[in-house]
Order: C-alpha cells, then sequence, then structure tokens
C-alpha cells in the first residue's frame, strides 16, 4: 500500500525551528511505523535521527507520538495507522534532533524515586527474601513499566511544571513501595509526599491511555496517595 509519511523534522545546525518533511512510500499492511522510519533513513535520508532498539516493544526506546497520540513505533501497523502517518518527537523534552529529545530530565527523577529494592537485612535461611502470591499481584501492574516516558510526556502537568516527578516516577516507586521485601517504602513515600509529587496529578487519564504496556497508571498514583494519608 501507499502510505504518505510525514515527520517533523529538525536539525539545530540548520533549522531555525522545526519543520514537516513528507516521504512517499510503498509498504505492507503489517509494517510497523518503525519499519517506514527505517526506509527513509536506510534509503532516502541518512540525516534522520530517532531512537530504537530492540524494536519489539519491550525496551521502549522508540516512544514518539505517532497520529497525535504517544506509541511505540515498532509496535503500531500500518494498517492500523493508516495510508497518512504523522510522526512527531515526544512532548515535553527539549528536541535534540529529528525525533531524538532529550531525557536526562526524564531520568533524572526515575531515579530519584530510588527504583530499586533496599533490604539489607540477612534472610532468616540465608537464602532467600520469600514472598506471597499475594503480596507479589500487590505490584505486578507497576513492574510491567518499560521506561519509554510515553506516560510522563503525555501529561498535561509535565507540560507544564517541569519540577514535577511525572507518571513513570511514581510507577516504578508504587513498585517498591508495595513490594513487601523492601525496606525503603518510608522514605519513597516521604520523596511521593514532595510538593512536585503525587499532588501535581490531575487524574486525567492521560497517562493510561499513553501506555504501551497497559498499566493503569492512574491507579497506582491513588494507591501512593493513599499510602501516603495512612501514615498517620
Amino acid at each position: 500500500m501507499d502510505v504518505e509519511l510525514r515527520i517533523k523534522r529538525f536539525n539545530p545546525e540548520v533549522d531555525r525551528s522545526a519543520h514537516w518533511a513528507t516521504y512517499w512510500l510503498t509498504a505492507e499492511p503489517s509494517d510497523r511505523v518503525l519499519d517506514l522510519l527505517h526506509q527513509v533513513k536506510w534509503f532516502r535520508d541518512g540525516t534522520l535521527t530517532f531512537r530504537r532498539s530492540c524494536a519489539h516493544g519491550v525496551c521502549g526506546s522508540d516512544a514518539m507520538v505517532i497520529n497525535g497520540r504517544n506509541q511505540l513505533a515498532c509496535s503500531v501497523l500500518v494498517r492500523n495507522a493508516g495510508s497518512q502517518i504523522s510522526v512527531e518527537p515526544l512532548r515535553g523534552m527539549p528536541v535534540v534532533k529529528d525525533l531524538l529529545v532529550d531525557q536526562e530530565g526524564f531520568w533524572e527523577k526515575y531515579r530519584g524515586a530510588l527504583p530499586f529494592l533496599v533490604n539489607d537485612e540477612i534472610p532468616e535461611d540465608g537464602l532467600e527474601r520469600r514472598q506471597s502470591p499475594e503480596d507479589r499481584a500487590l505490584y505486578e501492574d507497576t513492574s510491567r513499566c518499560i521506561l519509554c516516558a510515553a506516560c510522563t510526556t503525555a501529561c498535561p502537568v509535565f507540560w507544564t511544571n517541569p519540577d514535577y516527578v511525572g507518571p513513570a516516577a511514581i510507577v516504578n516507586a508504587h513498585r517498591f513501595i508495595f513490594d513487601s521485601r523492601d525496606t525503603a517504602h518510608e522514605e519513597r513515600l516521604e520523596l511521593m509526599a514532595d510538593a512536585d509529587g503525587v499532588w501535581r496529578c490531575r487524574t486525567v487519564f492521560n497517562c493510561v491511555e499513553a501506555c504501551p504496556r497497559g498499566i493503569n497508571i492512574t491507579r497506582a498514583i491513588m494507591e501512593v496517595t493513599r499510602a501516603i494519608g495512612e501514615r498517620g
């Protein structure tokens, strides 16, 4: 099928502002938007810049705005996107070049959520920290985050307040706050209780719609908020 692919391009070395470039391509309905970008980069214009790694919806590297929605380029099929497809960089982050954005602020907030297990206690049997299926289920949903930044860059609060910790950081804090093996949940709750933490969420559900893993991010934010309130 014939596809009209519009890419929002920006090269800081030569452009004063971003502009749209249009490419007419031939593709199979089962091709992905990522395949179209490869066509352009490999055969039309090698200067096109974008992130991608595994190309199987696991690494989260190729999150971008496709037809107005935050999605993974490797997961959107041409037959679902249509014969006219627009691709833009994620919103709310500085554009380095073309579809490549500077994510350092995103990673800084992620690291600030202490996204790792904290426990210096020796297990009773000296071998492992056991956990019941019921306790594991408490953070099953948030453990599936692939850090694509689609949720955070779909959030209108993030667009207007760069200090907001953002949905992705809260999701990864949730994953360990509700892990029965972790001993730093109080410290994480304190971090999330900051003025630019969970209280900034306006519950518009953009993050839920944007998440390629189907995580109920708003519910996770509400659970962290409830846990903060229950500290007494």
